[in-house]
């Protein structure tokens, strides 16, 4: 493999406590050495990036993407959908298990993993928590992790069964897994399309209540505090309400290992965006209310966010063109998560930008146990993503990598534009300004 010379650039490593100029040494895949300046001792023939002028991070984890594959290829495929997350500069994905057959086998869990698979980056698998997803009987958690597993999930579904939820948590926690739970009682939401409020009854559409999440949220917490094992990890996944929010908060208080992480689109958009019926604002968890919009921005900024997550799910354009409660859920947004992050966490909220790298890349590895991700250490894999953090530049939704168009940020102005993306010491991404 070539050698690779990142010279120039001002390092920000938030897990290396590292925000310096510094150059890199990449070299068979890991970071082989860093300097000052100038000062790297072994760069004989390696490949130059001039990065002079632009910040060099740890490559960014999306522990919460959707990539269709197997089974629904027309909407997006593993190769399609980590080119769109290495031009966003992502370096790892961690796909979710509601494919077509649900990823509830080792051999599944394998195949996502295949190179025959043309990913363009590390994909790692969350498998299924229960067998097809149907929260009746959970999987061999130990099988699944044998096989590449990073997690457990029956994200799209909840687990609703307060006995298999207990056994989900007792079981992945023997063998050192998270629960990544999509909460959401279905029982409150059958025939929803959106939030509940004066927007779905302006629209006359039936609404989500708040309750549907945080409900589930508060129960699954008290699982855990019942367990009492000090190895049970809950994460919930794409948190929009203050309520559920407020219960993680009050969860991590009383010493439990409880996390939660927030998509762009729920601390940027309200329900108020979905507008005349579009489809394109459609998700599930859907757009909240202002206040629980305000909700996500104080959680991020004050700590309690564990993860920025794009929950990318991307749909062809037939099927989000037609009514709107007949429209799939989910939106794209492997490369506007930088972009956004950028915009509006650093610039306009003023979050220090190592703290918003960190939510991007050191606290989804570490939440995932991804041991050597997520930090540019000596031996660490050598996974970064190098980008001007001053360019502004507007994103077209035509232009995208994916498979997919639909998203509610097209025509939106970004801050900070990648310029490299690299996957284990080979550039996956490269752009010129």
């Amino acid at each position: 493999m070539t050698s690779l010379v990142i010279r120039g650039g001002h390092l920000i490593d938030p897990a290396a406590g590292v925000d310096a100029l510094k150059d890199i040494l990449l070299k068979d895949g890991h970071v082989a050495e860093i300097a000052g300046p100038g000062k790297l001792k072994q760069t004989n023939g390696a490949e130059v990036i001039d990065a002079t002028g632009l910040t060099v991070a740890p490559g960014l984890i999306d522990m919460h993407v959707h990539l269709r594959e197997p089974g629904q290829g027309y909407k997006e495929t593993i190769a399609t959908g980590t080119a769109a997350a290495a031009a966003g500069g992502f370096t790892g994905v961690a796909a979710m298990p509601n494919t077509r057959p649900v990823n509830d086998s080792p051999e599944i869990t394998r195949w996502m993993q295949s190179p025959e698979r043309g990913s363009a980056i590390r994909v790692f698998p969350i498998a299924a928590a229960t067998r097809g997803s149907k929260g009746e009987a959970i999987n061999d958690f130990a099988a699944l992790k044998s096989a590449g597993a990073v997690a457990v999930s029956d994200d799209g579904l909840p687990i609703l069964k307060d006995g298999i939820m207990r056994e989900t948590l007792a079981a992945a926690a023997r063998v050192g897994l998270g629960v990544i739970q999509h909460a959401e009682d279905t029982r409150m939401t059958q025939g929803a399309s959106m939030n509940a409020g004066p927007t779905a009854f302006r629209l006359g559409l039936r609404g989500f209540p708040n309750e549907a999440e945080s409900s589930i949220v508060e129960r699954d917490i008290r699982l855990v505090q019942e367990l009492r094992d000090a190895r049970a990890h809950l994460h919930v996944a794409h948190t929009s309400t203050a309520a559920a929010l407020a219960a993680v908060r009050q969860a991590r208080r009383n010493g439990l290992r409880v996390t939660c992480e927030v998509a762009p689109h729920h601390f940027l958009l309200t329900d108020e965006h979905v507008g005349l019926y579009n489809t394109n604002a459609k998700m599930c968890p859907p757009l909240r209310s202002a206040a629980d919009r305000d909700a996500m921005i104080e959680a991020i900024l004050d700590g309690v966010v564990d993860a920025i997550a794009t929950d990318h799910a991307p749909h062809a354009v037939h099927e989000k063109e037609v009514e709107f409660e007949s429209a799939p859920n989910g939106i794209a947004g492997l490369e506007t998560a930088l972009g956004l992050s950028l915009r509006w966490l650093h610039k306009e909220w003023k979050l220090p930008l190592g703290r918003v790298l960190s939510l991007l890349s050191a606290q989804p590895a570490a939440l995932l146990n991804l041991k050597g991700r997520g930090t540019l250490t000596v031996g660490s894999f050598a996974d970064v993503v190098v980008f001007d953090p001053r360019a502004e530049w507007i994103y077209n939704a035509r232009d995208t990598r994916s498979k997919s168009r639909n998203t509610p940020f097209d025509g939106w102005t970004m801050q900070g534009k990648v310029r490299w993306t690299i996957a284990e010491g080979r550039i996956a991404y490269s752009s010129t300004p």
